[in-house]
């Protein structure tokens, strides 16, 4: 009988080790950057690119403990007066599970050069993007924000 037990204890250490790795490996898998983009503005005048990384979760209707979003902002006009802009909508949900919207707005305003960004939010639904060139504001105007359409790059519930 303690032949048995301890046959049934090494048996069941062998198969806790032996899986270990592959949950350790799945966890990684769903936390790799995933790339995105290269999206450009209308008239091909910006062009916006980076990666996102999604934590891995178990129960896929909840949304995500965080997304980081990297990448680069360029503008492909020679004008000094016009920038390229990358418009970012996160939907998120607080403590309460309330969702909320935030915007994170970039720019540049120099031929060719990249402006980097990187960013991480909490409790993510979402993660869109837009990309717009127009004249140097400090601030994005309303046709920008609000014409055209939004590229999604995270869904939670996909």
């Amino acid at each position: 009988m303690a032949l048995t037990r301890s046959l049934a204890g090494i048996t069941l250490a062998a198969g806790i080790l032996a899986l270990a790795p592959l949950a350790t490996a799945t966890a990684a898998q769903a936390a790799t950057p995933k790339p995105w983009g290269p999206y450009y503005a209308t008239g091909s005048k910006a062009k916006v690119s980076g990666s996102l990384t999604a934590a891995a979760k178990d129960d896929p209707s909840l949304p995500a403990p965080y997304v980081k979003v990297a990448g680069s902002v360029t503008s492909l006009t020679h004008k000094a007066s016009t920038c390229g802009w990358a418009l970012f909508r996160v939907s998120y949900f607080d403590a309460a599970n309330k969702p909320h919207l935030a915007y994170r707005n970039y720019r540049t305003c120099s031929y060719g050069a990249k402006k980097t960004f990187a960013f991480t939010v909490k409790n993510v639904g979402e993660v869109e993007l837009k990309t717009c060139s127009e004249a140097k504001a400090a601030k994005p105007s309303l046709n920008c924000q609000y014409a055209g359409t939004w590229k999604t790059l995270y869904a939670y519930y996909k």
